[in-house]
């Protein structure tokens, strides 16, 4: 019997998923035994089940396999994120919050760029771009620690709601240089900041939108005629949220995170659901979220290049040292300081300096200067990596230990 590559094909996403869950399940557990964040272990795992040691997990970074797991897994996890999101608390520190995702983004790529261009020799723009690239924070990577971890709460929402709202402010960046480095466009930063006020209106509408649709439909008084179908609601939120923000040229994520942070908060809207309901979507959402980031990160782990890694590492650990030391700090400390009404101590400025891990955002950001041959895209990408190894080895393990010598855990 001839073989059908469509079999075949199906064959070998199912024993990819098969490995995932399985070897996630036992990871997960492990970590919450030894009290480490779970990503960690998961991106470690990925690296041994990769085509670089094992060539157990082999997806490439531009099929369509991995696009689909790191777009519905990034919203989705964004989403988890949003829906634990207290308004309430937020209110408070909407200045900070504001400066962190658009001025914040360009500090941070302008303290990386002219290093960038002494150590690697190429153009400032260049140079520009890839600080750019690392400068969105990783939801799916600080949602699974601070769901571990529990610090101080508006510390802890603070940079979650940052690394959900950054990603546009660096996509939009990066894509603006991208056209201006293909000589189809020049750097106006007028039209940039115009380009983000709007896609990010459009996607806190959008968000907001979806939100309220699936409110009326799971927990009005009278109308609410999908509530047994509370947890499948969420999934079609999040893509809603996220296609429909897209077909409006806006941020996708942060559709998601918004639609997560309307349903989360549907008391204050007049929502309310039942206690088992209640019990019974979270159940529903923190497992979906979990096998997410299973996928997600064993995945990234399974992508890493160490021929890129060999080939720059000196000059890339040397820029994301600057990246992890000098930028973030600069940036955190610059933008909480108008921001009187927070009253922000020195310990949560520390802490919020050390945590912001890179992953998904900016990986997918430098899978598209690879898929659009940008300049240098093969040490961007190189970078990129070393990024999202060093933060995530070096900073989601230590959160625990840091938020405890700055006494910001909370019980």
């Amino acid at each position: 019997m001839e073989s059908n590559p469509a079999i075949e094909t199906a064959q070998h996403v199912l024993l990819i998923f098969g490995v995932v869950l399985s070897c996630g399940s036992f990871i997960g557990f492990f970590a919450q035994k030894i009290k480490m964040p779970d990503i960690v272990l998961f991106l470690l795992v990925g690296i041994l089940l990769g085509p670089e040691i094992s060539g157990v997990v082999d997806v490439p970074t531009g099929s369509a396999l991995n696009q689909i797991i790191l777009i519905f897994g990034a919203s989705y996890i964004l989403f988890d994120g949003g829906a634990e999101t207290h308004l309430s608390v937020v209110k408070g520190v909407w200045i900070s919050l504001l400066l962190l995702v658009t001025v914040g983004v360009l500090i941070t790529a302008l303290v990386v760029a002219p290093v960038a261009q002494y150590l690697f020799g190429i153009p400032f723009m260049v140079a520009l771009l890839l600080g750019a690239t690392i400068a969105p924070t990783d939801p799916a990577t600080l949602m699974p620690v601070f769901k571990q971890v529990s610090i101080r709460r508006r510390v802890a929402q603070t940079v979650v709601s940052e690394s959900a709202f950054n990603d546009a402010t660096g996509s939009i960046i990066v894509v603006t240089l991208m056209s201006v480095l293909a000589g189809s466009g020049h750097l106006s930063y007028g039209h940039a900041l115009l380009d983000l006020l709007e896609q990010s209106v459009i996607g806190i509408i959008a968000g907001a939108l979806l939100g309220f649709v699936s409110l009326f439909v799971i927990a009005h008084e009278k109308y609410s005629f999908l509530r047994e179908y509370m947890p499948l609601v969420t999934l079609m939120a999040v893509i809603g949220a996220y296609l429909g923000a897209v077909d409006l040229q806006a941020s996708g994520f942060m559709a998601a995170f918004v639609a997560g942070v309307v349903i989360g908060n549907r008391s204050l809207f007049g929502y309310r659901i039942g206690a088992e309901e209640q019990r019974s979507l979270h159940d529903f959402v923190g497992t979906t979220a979990l096998i997410m980031r299973m996928f997600i990160f064993i995945l990234l782990g399974s992508q890493v290049k160490f021929s890129l890694l060999a080939e720059h590492w000196v000059g890339a650990l040397i820029v994301v040292a600057v990246f992890m030391f000098v930028a973030r700090p600069l940036n955190v400390f610059l933008c909480t300081l108008p921001d009187r009404r927070a009253k922000w101590t020195f310990k949560e400025l520390l802490f919020m300096s050390w945590v912001r891990e890179t992953g998904v955002i900016p990986s997918a950001l430098a899978g598209i200067l690879l898929g659009e041959n940008a300049p240098h895209a093969h040490l961007i990408a190189s970078v990129v990596f070393v990024a999202v190894l060093v933060t995530i080895l070096a900073q989601a393990t230590t959160t625990r230990w840091w938020a405890g010598k700055l006494d910001l855990l909370e019980e």
